[in-house]
Formats: structure tokens, C-alpha cells, sequence
């Protein structure tokens, strides 16, 4: 025991060797929760004798499983055998095949990742006739992956009103294709295990009875399905040990919902609540910048955040005059902190709410000429080439899957084309079968095939060849390993002369992309086609980053949930931006942008910089902001303050303030103005804005600004020599 707890501080050895029963562990950010919860495991193993076999751990991510398997293993050698530990969505997955015979689907489905599900519900809108401009797909996987998240079936889908009824069939006709497929969404493993253990009690029992101990990290992240599912698995034994932290609880647009904890605590009532507090990450300054904001919340557990790293620097606040200067300033500092070695690029990331943030950010960088790397541009396993590859192999792994097959059934072109699959389609529809049935039976029998006659020669000779080399790829899925598989469809169907025929150096990356898809397939050699494609389907975006990066990181604030830097700026505080102004009319939207702060404060090791902008530019003109709330929050003995609103703090008010422009060929060339040209009741034209009424105008130097109340756009202020407003 003392190998084990030697190590830890107090309340971690506390948390470590806590009694068996309902454990609620609320760690501050930094606090060791992932060692926490790895000893915990090791713990219960050598100290307590319960065999692996009897232990569930979840995570959230497969990075996170992947660094607990590695810990525990170095820790605990062949003693790991047996434990259960993944993600939500893998440990669903596992139990699902293994009961498949209960279900109503076969063990071998297919997990139809983000791209294919919204797909899914293109293709369910066209045969629905359904306008997608009036109805966004995006907007309708949302609010049928919502109603999975609180375990609603199609068949159990409750319309309130007319766009409700148009969910609900959409949700219909995408649950029939899924099933058509054999296949199943991220949703659906949730959904599926939970309603599997709520109505077999003897499936249920299995696995209550086998896992003694139930561990989860990231609790705060569970929505209500997660919740349910950890309840059924830990319902025999009742002992579940949860480690989460509700301030830093980001993701309820995902369904994460942060009063899972409340609720853990009202379902538990002999549970122990354990706090770790001590931060290995921050210098103090930035844990009481943190502490002062995230303290305004209700609904949570006061925590006292320390640190021994000392008080460290004062945080920088940079008011900068606008958003193109926020974004020059981030990155000359950038530059002043490589070139004076006080930092190295993949210590620094740059956050912000939205991804259009990025642009200003990247046109800095290019100025300046210094790399960047951007996170939250399209990933790796958003690329084409390398979703065509995928979808291959997800065709052979299971030809139901229509999705995939539609993909590549003329990819490199076959001649096989819209009319030839719509034939197809007819057939295999007529016929009751799905798709890929049609199509190897085709390639079994060619011209003897009875399906034969139903398309031209031409289209069926075509179709019948592509179903041959299905037939051999799903044969060799059986008898070599998964790279040789890989090959051999690459070699028949020419993919690499197909992406590098039109321009041989963009055509060399995407091969290149190919190229690192076959070595992870390398990876999975021993292990086979289903879990290489099932580890694809379950990556998530933070699992796609490269471990080490020598270029300073661009993300926005819910991609950097677990991550930490040397230095951290985080840009764009003002009000609408960060809190967002979809916040400002809802308590719990409003209280959600506050943790989001908080997460991004604590992101920082030693140093931090807050930017705002005086001023945003928009169509031409540009709007006053104004500062941040979360920004007041912050006591004024931890701030630096630095930029416009600074060097002018003995001018007069803001509104008053002449503009300074971030280069001379912006600045408005019009002459002093005597007398202001607008005047309020006047109603004015904009060449973007459309038609508005004048509110209110100002002279300001050698401009005039205008508050016009437009249409369509809302309330502006513009600067009368740039907006060039017509009078109507």
C-alpha cells in the first residue's frame, strides 16, 4: 500500500484507497485525476485482491483509455488481464456483439460515423421529398441524436408541432435505412445497451454481477443514457467510484449534462464526496483568476484551487483598438516569445469561442511568416482519400451498408452511374434485399444471375464486376492479414494512379494520406477488419492531435478540454463573442460560457493573456464592443493591463475617442467635419446592410458615427466616412 499511495498528496491517497461503496470525486483541473483513477484500479488489484476481470473502467476519449491501459500496464503487468477499459461508445459496442442475438441487428454492424449519418438524413429528406434548405440536415441529426441522448426511440417520437412531425419522419425513415445497413450511429450503442439491460434482466444481471467495481472518469460529461447505463452495470454491487469536475462541464450542446452530478448525489445518499484541490499544472495567480470567475456559478461545489508553483506573473489583459490589431498583437507577442527563447512554439496556443476566429489569426501568421498548426480544420479522417478507403473496407466488412457502398460502387469510375444505381436500387428494393445482396449475386452468377436482365448489358457487366472483386475482398477478410487486404483492393481498383493523375504534388499528399491509413492498418494487422474499423469510427477530434508539435496551436475553447500549454492567450472577450450571444437570454447557456472560461484560464502552466478588441470590423464598418463580463470578475490586483484602453485611460469616454486604424490605407480621407450629416429619424441605405433609420450620430474627430437601426441587420454603429450611407 505504501508503493501505491507513497506519491500522492492527502486527498488523493484518500481518493485512492476509499472504502468500496459510491464514490463522488470532484477534481479541480490539474489535480491528478487520470493518476487518481489509474491507482485507484491498481489499488483495488494489489490491495484488495478483486481480479481484473471483475473491474469496468470508462473514459471519455481513446486517448484517455489508451494512457490508463499504458499506466496500469506498466504498473501492473499480465496482473491487467481481464479488466474492461474503453470508451462509453466502445464498452457499448462490445457488449452489443456479444449479445447481438437479443438485438436486431447481426454482431457484425457497422458504426456509421458523423459524415455517414448526416448522409443518412440527406438521403431520407430526398426520399421524403422534404426541402433541405427549409429543413437543414444538420439541424435534424441534432434533434434526432438528441432525443437518443435521452433514450426516444422513432417509434416512441412525441410531435408537439409541425417541425416536430417533419423530425419525426425524417427520425423514421433514418432508423429504417440504419437497420437496412445493419448498422448502427454513435447514438445508437448508448441507446441500444441501456434499453438491452433495462428489459433483460438476464443480460443485465451478467454484467452487474461480473463488474465488482465500476470506475468513471470525466463524470461531468455523461448525459442521461451514460447515466442509466452506469446505474444498470453498477446496479448488483452498487460500487461505483466517478471522478469529474462540474466546473469544467462544456459540452451540453453534445447532451453532457453537468447535474449528473446532482443527480448522483440525490440517487446515492451514503455516498462519499472527496475534493482534490492541489493544481500541478498553474502558477497561483491563474488559479485565483480562475476561481474568481467560475465562483459565480450556483450548482456546483466551492473548490479552493492551490498551488506550489508559486504566484507566478500577473495575467495580461490587452485591449486592443480592433480585431485586426487583436490578432497582430497575439502574434508579435507570439514572435517576441520564440525569438527571445522564452518559449518554444508547441508550448503556445491561441484560443477562442467560434472557428471563424481562426481568419484574422491566420492572416496574422502569414504576415508574420511564422507556422501555425490549426485544430478544428479538417482532419485527417475527414479527408476524402482517406474516407474512400474506409468505406471500401467497410464494404466488404458488411456489403448492407449503403452508405459506404454508394461511395464506391463507381469510385475510380466504373461505369456505373446515377442510372445504373438507381436500377439497382429498384431491384434490390423489388427484390427485398439490400443493395450489396444484389451485387455480389450478380458477381457469383454474372449473366445466369436472375437479376441479370433487369439492367442493360452494358450496366449489368459493370455492375457484375464490381461484385466480383467484392466477393474476393470479402474472401481474403478471412485469410490474410488486414494490410494485404488493404493492398489488394488499392492494387484493383487503381486508386493511386486515380488521386495522382491531375496534379502530381496535391496528388502526392493524398497518397500520402493513403499511404498513413495503410500503416495504421499495419497496427491492427493481428487484430482484424471489425475492431481497425470500429477504432475509426470512435476517434474523436482530440485524438487525432499529434502528441508533439513545434508550431504554436490554434483551437477554440471546447477543443482544449484536457490539454495544457506554457502559454496560453485567449482572444476575442467581449460581450457576444465570449459569453456568445446566443448565451445572453439563458441562465444555463449563460453559465456554460462562464465554465468555458474557467476551462480556458486553466489551460495555462505560466503565463496568460486575455485580448479583447475595442472595435470589430463587419461589412465595411465597425461596431463598438464592449468588455467581457467574465473580465470583471477578475481581481484587479492579478491583472497586467496593457493597449488602447490603457495608453488612453486619461482621454475621454469611449464614445468620444477618435478611432486609430491598423494601417494607412484604411484610414477614412474625408475632411474635419463642422456639423454632423445624419440626424436621428433619417432613413438611410447601405450598400450591404440594406435599409435602416438613423438613431442617433455623433462627430468623432474628423468622422461621424452613425447608429442606424437596420432591417434586417439590427443595430449598427458605423463610421459615416466609410459606410458612405445613402439618404432615402
Amino acid at each position: 500500500m505504501s508503493d501505491l499511495l507513497a506519491d500522492l498528496n492527502p486527498q488523493q491517497q484518500a481518493a485512492v484507497s476509499a472504502p468500496d461503496g459510491q464514490i463522488l470525486v470532484l477534481a479541480g483541473p490539474g489535480s491528478g485525476k487520470t493518476r487518481v483513477l489509474t491507482q485507484r484500479a491498481a489499488f483495488l488489484i494489489l490491495e484488495r485482491e478483486v481480479d481484473p476481470y471483475r473491474i469496468l473502467a470508462v473514459t471519455f476519449t481513446n486517448k484517455a483509455a489508451r494512457e490508463m491501459q499504458e499506466r496500469l500496464q506498466r504498473m501492473l503487468g499480465s496482473k491487467l488481464d481481464g479488466l474492461w477499459l474503453g470508451t462509453f461508445h466502445s464498452i457499448c459496442a462490445r457488449i452489443l456483439r456479444r449479445e447481438a442475438d437479443a438485438l436486431p441487428f447481426t454482431r457484425d454492424f457497422v458504426i456509421m460515423d458523423a459524415d455517414d449519418q448526416q448522409n443518412l438524413v440527406k438521403l431520407s429528406l430526398k426520399e421524403l421529398n422534404i426541402d433541405d434548405k427549409l429543413y437543414p440536415p444538420a439541424s435534424l441529426h441534432a434533434a434526432i441524436s438528441n432525443a437518443k441522448n435521452n433514450l426516444t426511440q422513432a417509434k416512441d417520437f412525441v410531435a408537439g408541432n409541425y417541425r416536430e412531425e417533419i423530425t419525426r419522419r425524417v427520425f423514421e425513415r433514418y432508423e429504417q435505412k440504419l437497420q437496412a445497413s445493419n448498422a448502427l450511429d454513435f447514438d445508437d450503442l448508448l441507446l441500444y445497451a441501456v434499453r438491452l439491460l433495462q428489459e433483460n434482466d438476464g443480460v443485465r444481471q451478467k454484467y452487474a454481477r461480473r463488474f465488482y467495481h465500476v470506475l468513471v472518469d470525466e463524470f461531468q460529461d455523461t448525459n442521461m443514457a451514460q447515466y442509466e447505463l452506469l446505474q444498470l452495470l453498477a446496479s448488483h454491487y452498487q460500487n461505483i467510484f466517478v471522478v469529474g469536475d462540474e466546473d469544467q462541464s462544456i459540452y451540453r450542446w453534445r447532451g453532457a449534462d453537468y447535474r449528473n452530478v446532482l443527480r448522483f448525489e440525490k440517487d446515492y445518499p451514503k455516498h462519499v464526496k472527496l475534493l482534490l484541490e492541489q493544481n500541478y499544472r498553474s502558477t497561483q495567480n491563474v488559479l485565483d483568476a480562475a476561481t474568481a470567475v467560475i465562483d459565480r456559478n450556483t450548482q456546483r461545489t466551492p473548490k479552493k484551487l492551490f498551488s506550489k508553483r508559486g504566484k507566478g506573473d500577473k495575467i495580461v489583459l490587452y485591449e486592443a483598438v480592433d480585431d485586426h490589431a487583436e490578432a497582430m498583437f497575439t502574434v508579435e507577442t507570439i514572435r517576441n516569445l520564440l525569438e527571445g527563447k522564452k518559449a518554444k512554439g508547441g508550448d503556445i496556443a491561441i484560443m477562442y469561442r467560434t472557428n471563424a476566429q481562426s481568419r484574422l489569426l491566420e492572416e496574422a501568421f502569414f504576415q508574420s511568416r511564422l507556422p501555425y498548426r490549426l485544430v478544428g480544420a479538417q482532419r485527417f479522417y475527414g479527408r476524402q482519400e482517406v474516407k474512400d478507403m474506409i468505406a471500401y473496407l467497410r464494404t466488404v466488412q458488411n456489403p448492407a451498408d449503403e452508405v459506404s457502398l454508394l461511395r464506391v460502387i463507381n469510385l475510380p469510375p466504373r461505369g456505373i452511374g446515377d442510372k445504373t444505381i438507381e436500377d439497382l436500387r429498384t431491384c434490390a428494393n423489388q427484390a427485398e434485399l439490400s443493395m450489396g445482396s444484389v451485387l455480389l449475386d450478380l458477381g457469383a452468377k454474372q449473366d445466369t444471375s436472375p437479376y441479370w436482365d433487369t439492367f442493360s448489358p452494358r450496366a449489368a457487366s459493370a455492375l457484375a464486376t464490381f461484385g466480383a472483386l467484392l466477393i474476393n475482398w470479402r474472401s481474403l477478410s478471412t485469410s490474410v492479414l488486414l494490410p494485404d487486404l488493404f493492398e489488394h483492393i488499392l492494387k484493383d481498383t487503381h486508386y493511386q494512379e486515380f488521386i495522382t493523375d491531375a496534379s502530381s504534388e496535391i496528388g502526392y499528399s493524398r497518397w500520402e494520406n493513403v499511404q498513413e491509413l495503410l500503416r495504421m492498418a499495419y497496427e491492427y494487422a493481428q487484430v482484424g477488419l471489425v475492431d481497425f474499423l470500429e477504432n475509426l469510427a470512435l476517434v474523436s477530434d482530440q485524438d487525432t492531435l499529434p502528441e508533439k508539435s513545434d508550431a504554436p496551436t490554434l483551437l477554440t475553447l471546447h477543443a482544449a478540454k484536457g490539454l495544457e500549454y506554457k502559454v496560453v492567450f485567449i482572444i476575442g472577450l467581449d460581450e457576444g463573442t465570449l459569453p456568445h450571444r446566443r448565451s445572453m437570454d439563458d441562465p444555463e447557456e449563460m453559465a456554460e460560457e462562464r465554465r468555458l472560461f474557467y476551462v480556458g484560464i486553466t489551460r495555462a502552466k505560466d503565463h496568460l493573456y486575455l485580448v479583447r478588441a475595442d472595435q470589430r470590423r463587419s461589412f465595411g464598418s465597425f461596431d463598438y464592443s464592449t468588455p467581457s463580463r467574465f473580465l470583471e470578475d477578475i481581481p484587479e490586483n492579478l491583472l497586467l493591463r496593457a493597449g488602447f484602453q490603457h495608453y488612453h485611460s486619461s482621454a475621454p469616454s469611449r464614445q468620444t475617442l477618435q478611432p486609430r486604424w491598423t494601417s494607412t490605407s484604411e484610414k477614412p480621407k474625408s475632411a474635419p467635419r463642422e456639423s454632423a450629416q445624419y440626424t436621428a429619424g433619417m432613413h438611410v441605405k447601405h450598400a450591404v446592410l440594406g435599409n435602416g433609420i438613423v438613431i442617433q450620430s455623433k462627430l468623432q474627430g474628423d468622422d461621424e458615427i452613425v447608429t442606424v437601426a437596420f432591417d434586417k441587420a439590427g443595430l449598427k454603429k458605423l463610421s459615416a466616412a466609410i459606410a458612405k450611407l445613402e439618404i432615402l
